[in-house]
């Protein structure tokens, strides 16, 4: 008896559907009993008696005449329900208030809990329940369209609601955005495709969406698939408050949330934001939930609206832990980064940004203060390192100290590395090490750079005794950087900085060439950078460019090889205009940024002395690239002879007591012979076949002079003056 009891007492359409909480089922049952008692007027009203077979709806009817003679019927409908069989026990089923079961504490998140934490009154529950519908039955759709007497319309509205309800007038209240139920985002006007309206009205289509009709119904459900719950033992171990992250956790910790919250907390790629964030929760007693669908998804504000809500409901903080692209705030319209939830919504957010120009456009009376998560220090990555290397450690810790300083990861950046470490089969190697950790780097700097493939060696670099010696401590000096920062404790003094340093000499001296031997021999990354495109004419744009340089830098040592430096780094003037004042601060900002960077700065120019003096003191190193002497021309001659030709007639000395020219004119000067020397028929069987003569020698440096608009007397060509003479004569 009792179950057939329970078999009587449906909730929905649909069979054995029930939700997991009293007061859900209460209310469905109601929006149940109440449509099918419409379906039943809708018979009568339209002169029809309902048929035999249950499953039949009743047909649409002119949608005028219909709304015309709601007065007209409206007595003769109150009289219909309690004199039609089927009326009458349905509305003494709804009569029972003993079906009005609630639960003694409502689950966190329920409907019920949504009814006690709102107020809400019965007509604003039986809406909220309405709306469930559609979520939670599949068959109501139908069902809908015949009671608003529209075949296409399968969703509720406020006048179906209207016809329904007993007291009509009450559904008047809910026809406003900022009642609890629009408000929080437990219901949203929407079209029949999905779409959100931002429109209130009585026909608009009312629905409750899928993630929060899943948490209403069944409060115990798992979180959304695009959720993680953020767990203690996920985080490593919990971050310790810093002064920033125990404000914030005051703050949230006062009171309740009635509106949108939301704590931006500051830090690196990888850092630890997301133990900070853990561990601002795990004080105020709350569980944390990180998105980790694809950042895309984030640009649909009422998927973030639905997510924030179900957060809400669950009594727990949401982590947008990818933060938006640098572009979203800088390039691009600030309109185009990932939405944030509705302002109306009380959720609190934390939301992970790498620098403060993000914060704009946000919402400024729902931000709190950030939370700065500081960068690890090298004792916390070595010691990260050596951790999570574990036995691959073994042997490696000259060159686990050299990374920890090389390269300035974030720990969750070195678990990865060293994650992929320990799939390698067998022991790690150095190189294998240094491999997995440039990999990993995104030195992006976009136009504003380009990479640099060194083609030189040592032996290659021809400098006078003084220069050699200058040359050789820079090599040392990067060599030694970490064992005297953190071996000997002068880190902290000189702010863990790199090296800078200035090449200063006429065109084709080597400047480039040793700024590529030092990115051979220290195994570094070389980065032109292209000052036609950093030195920007508009205020401040300069400055900005500097910044997206020198930050993409900071990630890992690297050489940054600004040549002709003079233009960008030239004696500041006397201050007559805005102009003036602007170039003068992107020099400090520009000599601010060289103090701080921790790899090695080379800067080339030919015109010292229009340097500013201020920026010549603060360079660790300044080298005078001469021109090259005698001596030193003939072993240049001598160095860039081609591996493969056969230059044993070529007079060196004669060739460099004659021509006082650079190691970039003798290079460029081989180079034009052995294009003349060729006989144009491909690569040869056998190597060293090609012979270079004087005659291709001597021609090429009279072209190479007159590319650099300069003369020579005849005399100065010795034995070859008469052929010079009758290349002019033509």
């Amino acid at each position: 008896m009792k179950a057939a009891a329970q078999q009587t007492a449906f909730v929905t359409f649909a069979p054995d559907l029930r939700a997991a909480d009293a007061c859900a089922n209460y209310w469905l049952r109601q929006v149940t009993v109440r449509l099918r008692r419409e379906i039943s007027w809708c018979w009568h009203e339209r002169g029809l008696q309902p048929p035999n077979d249950p499953a039949l709806l009743p047909p649409y009817a002119d949608k005028l005449a219909t709304t015309l003679d709601l007065s007209r019927f409206w007595a003769e409908k109150q009289s219909f329900y309690l004199t039609d069989p089927t009326a009458r026990y349905l509305t003494e089923q709804l009569d029972k208030k003993s079906l009005r079961a609630r639960n003694k504490r409502a689950a966190q998140g329920s409907f019920g809990w949504v009814v006690d934490t709102l107020a809400l009154d019965d007509m604003a529950a039986f809406v909220l329940a309405l709306s469930l519908t559609v979520a939670f039955d599949a068959s109501t759709g139908s069902v809908l369209a015949a009671c608003l007497n529209e075949q296409t319309e399968t969703h509720p509205t406020l006048a179906l609601a209207q016809k329904l309800w007993d007291e009509p007038e009450q559904v008047l209240r809910l026809a406003d955005l900022f009642h609890p139920l629009f408000r929080y985002g437990l219901i949203k006007y929407s079209s029949q495709s999905g779409h959100y309206l931002s429109e209130t009205g009585w026909d608009a289509p009312i629905t409750v969406p899928a993630l929060v009709a899943r948490q209403l119904l069944f409060p115990e459900t798992p979180v959304p698939h695009g959720l993680l719950a953020l767990d203690a033992a996920e985080t490593e171990t919990d971050a310790e408050l810093t002064d920033t992250a125990r404000l914030a956790a005051l703050r949230l910790s006062t009171a309740a949330a009635s509106s949108l919250r939301v704590v931006p907390v500051l830090g690196a790629k990888g850092s630890a934001r997301r133990a900070t964030v853990r561990a601002i929760a795990q004080a105020n007693g709350k569980e944390v939930f990180e998105f980790q669908g694809e950042l895309s998804a984030l640009e649909d504000n009422h998927y973030v609206n639905s997510l924030a809500t179900v957060c809400w409901l669950k009594d727990a903080y949401l982590f947008f832990s990818q933060e938006p692209p640098a572009a979203a705030v800088g390039d691009k319209p600030r309109g185009e980064r990932h939405a944030l939830p509705s302002a109306t919504i009380p959720a609190t957010v934390f939301l992970a940004i790498n620098e403060r120009s993000q914060l704009g456009g946000l919402p400024a009376r729902a931000l709190l203060p950030v939370v700065q998560v500081p960068p690890a220090t090298y004792q916390e990555r070595l010691a990260c390192w050596q951790k999570n290397l574990g036995k691959k450690a073994k042997g490696l810790h000259p060159v686990i100290a050299e990374c920890a300083r090389r390269f300035r990861f974030e720990q969750e950046t070195i678990r990865t590395v060293c994650a992929e470490l320990k799939e390698l089969s067998g022991e790690s190697s150095a190189p294998d090490l240094i491999a997995a950790c440039r990999a990993e780097v995104n030195s992006d700097i976009g136009e504003l750079a380009s990479a640099v493939t060194p083609r030189f060696n040592t032996e290659e670099l021809v400098l006078p005794h003084k220069q050699g010696v200058l040359f050789a401590e820079i090599l040392q000096a990067m060599r030694s950087l970490t064992e005297v920062h953190y071996g000997w404790g002068m880190g902290q003094v000189w702010n863990e900085s790199g090296i800078s340093v200035l090449f200063a000499g006429p065109p084709g001296t080597g400047k480039t060439m040793a700024a590529e031997i030092l990115a051979l021999k220290l195994d570094l990354p070389m980065y032109r950078i292209d000052l036609s495109q950093v030195v920007n004419k508009y205020i401040g744009e300069t400055e900005k460019n500097l910044k997206r340089v020198f930050d993409a830098a900071d990630v890992s040592d690297m050489i940054l090889f600004f040549d002709e430096a003079d233009s960008l780094f030239g004696r500041r003037t006397e201050v007559s205009d805005a102009h003036d004042r602007y170039a003068n601060l992107e020099i400090s900002y520009l000599l601010e940024r060289m103090e701080r960077f921790k790899g090695l700065a080379i800067l080339a120019t030919n015109r010292k002395k229009d340097l500013d003096e201020a920026f010549l003191r603060r360079l660790r190193y300044i080298i005078d690239f001469p021109l090259p002497d005698a001596p030193e021309r003939k072993r240049i001659w001598q160095q860039v002879m081609p591996a493969h030709a056969d230059s044993a007639q070529l007079e060196f000395d004669f060739l460099a007591e004659q021509f006082p020219l650079t190691g970039g004119s003798i290079r460029s000067i081989v180079f034009n012979a052995c294009l003349q020397c060729a006989d144009g028929s491909g690569l040869r069987e056998q190597a060293g076949a090609g012979r270079l003569t004087m005659k291709e020698i001597v021609v090429a440096v009279k072209r190479e002079y007159d590319k650099m608009n300069r003369t020579l007397s005849l005399e100065q060509y010795g034995a070859y003056a008469q052929l010079i003479e009758g290349l002019e004569r033509g």
